[in-house]
C-alpha cells in the first residue's frame, strides 16, 4: 500500500494498493476536512476513556460481584457524585439500624479507621458500621467519664476541709486556755430573753461553726433591729465547745446568742426511744437504697446525680433529723424562724414573726421565682416511689415539695396538729413496706407529716439552690432575695463551691480573725 499526500495545504490524501492491476487502480480518497475533526475526537476521549475503565476496573474488586457488571453500572449508571451519594445514603441507614457492641476493643481514631479502610480495600458498607462502632464508643467512654466526674464531685462534697478542722482545733485548744472562751452565753443578764415572746427567736442546728458565724453574722448585719433577735445554736458534743468558744470570744453587738449541746438535754425516756427509732430506720432505708441500686441507674445524667445526692451522707446526719423534734428542743417557745447553716441573709427579715399563717405550722417557699408552679427538681415525684401503691393512692406525684432551709414555724400549732407523731407513723409504715416508699433523706416524711399544714411564703424570700450544678438565678433575683441558700453538694466553704456565688458567703467571714487567717480559710 502507497501513501500520497498532497503538498497543496494537505486537501487530500491518496490511498493506494501495491498489488493492484494498472488498468483498473483501486484508489479511495478520503477528504482532509473529514479526517481532521475525527482524529482531535479520538485524541481527546480515548484518554479519558482509558483512565475511567482503570479507575472503574480498580474499585471493581471490592464493590461488585464481577468486573464486566460494575463496568457496565458505572459506566452507564451517570454522574460518581450521585451514585457515591446513594450508596453511602444506603449503607448508613443500614448501619442505623443495625447493632453495634460497644464494649468490644475496635478502633480508636480516624486515622485507624482510615489505615483499616485502606489495607483491608474494604467497602462502603463496612466502613459506615465501623464509624457507628467508633462513635458508639466515643459516647460511651464520654458518659462514663462525665459520670466518673461526677461521682468524685459529690464525694468532695461529703468531706471536711482541712481548714475547718483546723479551725475546729484552735478553737478547742482556745476553750481550754482562755476563761473568756468558757464564759457563760448568753450573759447572766440576757438569760431571760430565752424563752421572751416578744424577741424574735432564730434557730440553727450545726455541727459548722464557720457556717454558723456567717448565717449570724449576715442577719445581724441586714437586720432592722438587731437588738430583738435571739439566735438558739443547737450542735453536737463533739463541736460543742469550738463553737462555744468561738461565740463567747466573739460577741455579736445588740443580738444575743444562745450555744447548747445535744448532752446538755435532759430528754424524757420515751423521747430518746423514739430518737434512736427514727435514726435507726433512717439508716435501713438508706441501705435498703444503696442495696438495689443498679449500674443502669447512672446512665443518665439527671437520674445518677439525683440517686448520688440521696445517698449523701447528709442524709443521715443527726443534726439534720433532729429537725422534727424542734419542739421538744424548744418547749418554751411559740414562733421561731428556722435557719440552715449553708445560707446568707440578705435583707432585713423581721417582718417574718408578724407573718400570719392562717392556722398553719410552717410558712415555707412553694412556688418558683421564675413563675414556674414548682421550684426545680421540686415535686412529689422527686422523692416518692409512686410505683408503690400506699404512695400512689394518697398523694399526687406533680404536687410542689415546699422548701427547707429557711422557714418560718408555729409550735403551738406544730403541737397541736402532732406533726412529729404522724413522722413516725410514716417512718414505722415505710419500714413495714419494705423500706421503699421514698428516698433516704429527712425530706420526704416530713412533707407527708405537714401535709395540709404548709402556708405559701413569696419565692423572694427564699431562693435555693446555688449549690446545685450550674445554678442559673440570675443577677437580680440573686440581690432581690432575702435568704440565698446554697443547698446542694457545693458549699461556699468547698473548693468545689461556685465561683460566681461564693462571693455572696465570703464577703461575711471574717477574714481579719486570728484563727481564720492561720487556718487559711480564705485561702
Amino acid at each position: 500500500m502507497k501513501f500520497y499526500i498532497s503538498t497543496t495545504g494537505i486537501k487530500r490524501l491518496t490511498i493506494s494498493s501495491a498489488g493492484a492491476s494498472k488498468a483498473s487502480p483501486a484508489t479511495r480518497r478520503i477528504s482532509g476536512r473529514t479526517l481532521l475533526p475525527l482524529v482531535l475526537v479520538l485524541a481527546l476521549i480515548l484518554p479519558f476513556l482509558f483512565v475511567r475503565i482503570a479507575f472503574i476496573v480498580l474499585e471493581s474488586a471490592t464493590a461488585c460481584s464481577s468486573t464486566l457488571d460494575c463496568i457496565g453500572r458505572r459506566f452507564f449508571s451517570g454522574s460518581d457524585e450521585s451514585m457515591l451519594r446513594e450508596e453511602l445514603t444506603r449503607a448508613l441507614l443500614e448501619a442505623k439500624d443495625g447493632k453495634v457492641d460497644n464494649k468490644e476493643e475496635g478502633i480508636e481514631s480516624f486515622n485507624q479507621l482510615v489505615q483499616e479502610m485502606t489495607l483491608k480495600q474494604q467497602d462502603v458498607k463496612a466502613f459506615a458500621f465501623k464509624t457507628k462502632a467508633m462513635l458508639s464508643r466515643m459516647e460511651h467512654k464520654v458518659q462514663s467519664a462525665r459520670q466518673r466526674e461526677s461521682i468524685y464531685w459529690h464525694l468532695a462534697s461529703h468531706g471536711v476541709p482541712k481548714s475547718l478542722h483546723c479551725l475546729c482545733l484552735k478553737l478547742a485548744e482556745e476553750y481550754a486556755v482562755n476563761a473568756m472562751a468558757r464564759s457563760r452565753l448568753p450573759p447572766p443578764e440576757y438569760v431571760s430573753r430565752l424563752s421572751d415572746p416578744s424577741f424574735h427567736h432564730l434557730v440553727l442546728l450545726t455541727d459548722n461553726v464557720l457556717a454558723a458565724s456567717v448565717v449570724i453574722s449576715s442577719t445581724v448585719e441586714k437586720s432592722a433591729n438587731p437588738e430583738k433577735l435571739i439566735f438558739h445554736i443547737v450542735t453536737d458534743k463533739k463541736t460543742y465547745t469550738p463553737m462555744h468558744a468561738w461565740f463567747a470570744i466573739h460577741s455579736i453587738q445588740s443580738a444575743v446568742v444562745e450555744v447548747k449541746g445535744l448532752h446538755q438535754y435532759e430528754w424524757s425516756q420515751e423521747v430518746n426511744v423514739a430518737v434512736k427509732e427514727m435514726l435507726e430506720i433512717h439508716r435501713l432505708i438508706w441501705g435498703q437504697y444503696y442495696k438495689n441500686l443498679k449500674e443502669e441507674d447512672f446512665e443518665y445524667d439527671g437520674e445518677h446525680k439525683r440517686f448520688l445526692e440521696a445517698l449523701s451522707p447528709s442524709c443521715l446526719s443527726l443534726m439534720n433529723l433532729l429537725r422534727i423534734y424542734i419542739p421538744e428542743l424548744f418547749p418554751d417557745l411559740n414562733k421561731i424562724v428556722f435557719l440552715d447553716d449553708d445560707i446568707v441573709v440578705q435583707h432585713d427579715i423581721s417582718s417574718l414573726w408578724e407573718l400570719d399563717l392562717n392556722g398553719n405550722v410552717v410558712g415555707a417557699v412553694v412556688n418558683s421565682w421564675d413563675g414556674d408552679n414548682c421550684c426545680p427538681g421540686r415535686k412529689y415525684k422527686d422523692y416518692f416511689n409512686f410505683s408503690h401503691p400506699i404512695i400512689s393512692s394518697n398523694f399526687d406525684h406533680n404536687r410542689c415539695a415546699w422548701l427547707y432551709g429557711m422557714n418560718v414555724y408555729d409550735l403551738e400549732a406544730w403541737r397541736r396538729a402532732n406533726i412529729t407523731k404522724t413522722y413516725h407513723h410514716w417512718l414505722k409504715l415505710s419500714q413495714e413496706s419494705g423500706l421503699t416508699l421514698w428516698r433516704p433523706g429527712i425530706i420526704p416524711p416530713a412533707l407527708i407529716a405537714f401535709e395540709g399544714h404548709v402556708h405559701h411564703i413569696d419565692p423572694l424570700w427564699h431562693v435555693a439552690g446555688l449549690g446545685s450544678r450550674s445554678p442559673e438565678v440570675p443577677r437580680d433575683i440573686l440581690e432581690a432575695a432575702s435568704v440565698i441558700h446554697f443547698s446542694g453538694p457545693a458549699k461556699p466553704w468547698l473548693e468545689i463551691g461556685f465561683p460566681e456565688v461564693r462571693g455572696l458567703w465570703n464577703k461575711h467571714v471574717n477574714s481579719s480573725n486570728k484563727f481564720v487567717r492561720k487556718c487559711r480559710i480564705m485561702g
